[in-house]
């Protein structure tokens, strides 16, 4: 290609879509690495039988870790080139997936999975670098298409090792992510340009400025609240699925549990169009309706704790609703302050993951308690939490 046609408006869509999708790439198959164990459950308890009752603490910890990397790992992208960043947590990522591979016990399996998750936050490199790419009109839809990758490796993920684990054993589901991590860090130093830092900030005062855009921005504390608890709804359900489908009246292994994802991947379609749609008529309505859609979705579970119909129609509409809710909450702090998306960044989706750890966490105490309702009702707790907190700033909080 010569250089004027690169220079050409075509041939710069033609670029920067090209770029999205490797970046939307590039958070997949990140992200996966903290939802590979959800549809694992049962085999984490069948393999370590003495510690079968702290199974429920693998996702709860992946996730926490998540969170914990995301508040010291992610606002470096403020501060240095993202692309490094992201090929540095490859390195450490590989090294904590061949210790998970290898646990011969499950406290060995709950560090790693602690460190997995810390590392895993390369997908939140990925989303503030399209951010930075788009231009301001295109913002939504950019930060929609890289989340559709992202959101397809979270539904996905489940479905990838439940088959793997199915015809291999759950050790095998880490090893394969080495090898794709591994093809995916070649694909990055061939493809990705560098980022340009925004601040010069050392690291000490980069953290302690996310302080200071918490107590600046209201709009930045309520799509975090309402972000956390969409996602704890989110995760209360894919975190018990499995320990549901193992027991009468289905007896279903993890490849049935994770083959739930590819329904689920449903939601993920939605994610561009959820971004468009902020674009143009801004993003409050739509979260509105995502609220309203999650809360729908737990009463059909309640409903469904016998009939894979039911629950195939519920993860459908829990998705679409949550994913929507995600990318008009993203589009709306991302405009907060152009300068800080890392950190602005960092501060949703540290609440946002603490939410999924939560969902996650109450699930394991729920579901032995009080069972599939039990865990029904406390989804739509959750989305009551999200909807007084969106609704009660309605007045006052602008999209």
């Amino acid at each position: 290609m010569s250089t004027s046609d690169a220079s050409t408006p075509a041939s710069a869509d033609r670029s920067l879509r090209g770029l999205l999708l490797l970046l939307a790439t590039i958070a997949g198959v990140a992200v996966a690495n903290i939802y590979y164990n959800q549809p694992l459950l049962d085999n984490f308890r069948q393999s370590f039988p003495n510690s079968a009752s702290w199974v429920g603490a693998v996702p709860a910890v992946t996730q926490l870790g998540y969170a914990a990397g995301m508040l010291l790992l992610a606002p470096l992208g403020d501060r240095f080139d993202r692309r490094l960043l992201i090929l540095l947590q490859i390195v450490g990522m590989c090294v904590a997936l061949v210790l998970a591979s290898t646990a011969p016990t499950l406290s060995v399996l709950i560090v790693a999975s602690l460190a997995i998750g810390v590392l895993s936050t390369i997908a939140q490199q990925a989303v503030p670098f399209a951010a930075e790419l788009a231009p301001a009109s295109q913002r939504g839809h950019a930060v929609g298409t890289v989340m559709s990758g992202l959101l397809l490796g979270i539904l996905l993920a489940r479905t990838a090792a439940g088959i793997v684990a199915e015809y291999f054993g759950w050790r095998a589901v880490f090893g394969a992510s080495v090898v794709a991590l591994l093809v995916l860090a070649a694909v990055i130093i061939m493809r990705l340009p560098k980022s340009k830092p925004t601040s010069t900030l050392p690291y000490g005062k980069l953290l302690v400025s996310m302080w200071h855009l918490v107590v600046e921005h209201r709009a930045l504390r309520e799509a975090s609240l309402t972000g956390a608890a969409m996602f704890a709804a989110f995760s209360i359900f894919w975190s018990v699925l499995a320990l549901l489908l193992a027991g009468a009246p289905f007896h279903l292994g993890p490849q049935a549990a994770g083959l739930f994802g590819i329904v689920g991947a449903a939601g993920a379609m939605a994610a561009p169009l959820a971004g468009k749609f902020s674009d143009r008529r801004g993003p409050r309505a739509i979260i509105t309706v995502s609220i309203v859609l999650v809360a729908i979705s737990f009463v059909v579970f309640a409903l469904s704790a016998k009939s894979i119909a039911g629950l195939v129609i519920g993860v459908i509409i829990l998705d679409i609703g949550v994913q929507a809710a995600q990318i008009s909450n993203q589009s709306r702090i991302y405009a907060l302050k152009p300068e800080a998306r890392s950190r602005v960044n960092t501060v949703y989706m540290v609440a946002y993951f603490i939410g999924g750890a939560v969902g996650s966490g109450v699930g394991a105490a729920v579901w032995p308690a009080f069972g599939w309702v039990g865990v029904s009702v406390a989804g739509v707790g959750f989305a009551a939490l999200a909807a007084w907190n969106h609704l009660r700033l309605a007045a006052t909080v602008k999209g």
